[in-house]
């Protein structure tokens, strides 16, 4: 379908010009911009759309092409359309322009992830035109606010509009990127991300006059030493299937690879690897302790009896509330009775299984794509909308293909980054993905 990337292209580069920036506050975002250009577009290939808009200008659309058997599971593509915010003085170009120079469509959103909802967006517009009925319903979801959370998307309509958007499988953003190694080549397709939650740490001291500290019982140093040793603590490390593939798809071997399946050594091995490698190999295999916020102290001259510490908690597949805050008695250790311990919010982390027609889909559709690539499944340590649909049952992959030209390091680097852009055989490639998804789906449950 090479005369669709021409689509692609002008879709992507529109979304871009929409600006729909989220800076987290309900007044940002003006997704509606992007509902009404794919309103518009989708109309124009005969589709019925619905619009929700929970706070004014945070919009979402849907889009349905009904199945014709309805016990056959439901496909829902979805992408975001809003963005984060940007600094213009980093950019060589304009990050609004949506400028096509060289090959590349440039543009804050054009990797994360206006790319993959545009070219949703033309491969279902097109399945449309040509008549296509597929066996279980297929869903277009343009969704808001997941930059911010999701609260007014994802979130917002599987609590208010669920029939609407809810669907067996989902495919979204954070997959199909890939890495070249000596053994060959991996795409990446995310079937997992850790969970998030935010931490509270009161450190309790005994207020006294400032004038006279020798021996007091001062909450703020207390602080202190409860922050080095969260800094220090080294949890658990879990290394698991996920692990694993994580290595193979890097192609890690040898020695690096031994000290990284060892337990007593992966952090070590991790830190070894410099910056953005080794972050990324430690946040995959441990869960994380980012002591981020600390509020104390009421009056210069009063020595302060409770300190706030407010922690960013990432945790694995499997680790729950009692497992973190075990984890942070072990770290805080004998001031433990001296530390209240506050979840101010606990996302879990999700996962969804591998063994599942969709995931066979996928692997054939990456080979048309690079026939040379194997296909792992990967973790996310951020979050994305998936972790929505998961508590519903939903089976959601981070899915997706690009070409060569954009690897992990690419990809990782122009991610909420400067000068983010996409290429457009990228663009191409993604449109022929979608469309041999849903023919492939449909083929799995036969006539």
């Amino acid at each position: 379908m090479a005369e669709l990337v021409d689509t692609t292209t002008d879709l992507l580069q529109q979304m871009i010009r929409n600006a729909c920036v989220n800076d987290g506050t309900v007044e940002s975002g003006h997704e509606l911009r992007s509902v009404d250009l794919l309103q518009g577009f989708l109309e124009g290939g005969g589709l019925d759309v619905q619009r929700y808009e929970p706070a004014p200008g945070r919009g979402s659309l849907v889009a349905r092409i009904q199945g014709s058997d309805p016990n056959a599971p439901k496909l829902c593509l979805m992408g975001h359309t809003d963005v984060v915010p940007v600094n213009p003085g980093g950019w060589v170009n304009d990050p609004f322009g949506g400028e096509l120079i060289d090959g590349e469509v440039w543009g804050r959103g054009a990797i994360d992830m206006l790319n993959l909802t545009s070219s949703m967006a033309v491969a279902f517009r097109n399945l449309a035109r040509q008549g296509y009925t597929p066996r279980g319903d297929l869903i277009y979801f343009a969704v808001a606010d997941e930059e911010a959370g999701g609260h007014w998307g994802a979130e917002w309509m599987l609590e208010n509009e669920r029939e609407a958007v809810m669907a067996d499988y989902v495919l979204t953003e954070m997959g199909g990127f890939g890495f070249s190694h000596a053994s060959g080549r991996s795409v990446m397709i995310a079937v997992a991300e850790k969970g998030a939650g935010g931490v509270r740490l009161t450190v309790k001291g005994t207020p006294g006059h400032g004038s006279m500290p020798l021996g007091a019982d001062n909450a703020l140093l207390k602080a202190a030493e409860v922050l080095r040793r969260l800094g220090a603590h080294r949890p658990t490390p879990q290394l698991d299937d996920l692990w694993t593939a994580l290595l193979d798809t890097l192609g890690v071997d040898g020695q690096l690879r031994s000290d990284l399946m060892n337990p007593e050594r992966v952090w070590d091995a991790a830190a070894s690897l410099g910056d953005l490698g080794g972050k990324m190999l430690h946040a995959c295999s441990h869960m994380s302790i980012s002591p981020n916020v600390v509020h104390g102290g009421q009056k210069l001259n009063v020595i302060p009896d409770a300190v706030h510490i407010d922690v960013d908690i990432r945790t694995l597949p499997g680790q729950d509330a009692d497992y973190v805050r075990a984890e942070l008695g072990d770290a805080i250790g004998d001031l433990a009775n001296d530390v209240d311990i506050e979840m101010l919010n606990d996302r879990p982390a999700s996962r969804s299984p591998q063994d599942t027609p969709m995931w066979s889909v996928i692997e054939n559709a990456v080979g048309l794509a690079d026939p040379a690539a194997k296909v792992e499944p990967s973790l996310i340590v951020g979050g994305t909308d998936a972790r929505h649909y998961r508590p519903h049952g939903a089976v959601v992959y981070g899915a997706g293909i690009f070409s060569p030209e954009i690897d992990m390091a690419d990809f990782g680097s122009r991610f909420h980054g400067n000068n983010e852009r996409i290429d457009v055989e990228s663009l191409r490639l993604l449109t022929d993905f979608w469309d041999h998804i849903v023919r492939d789906f449909d083929g799995t449950f036969g006539d």
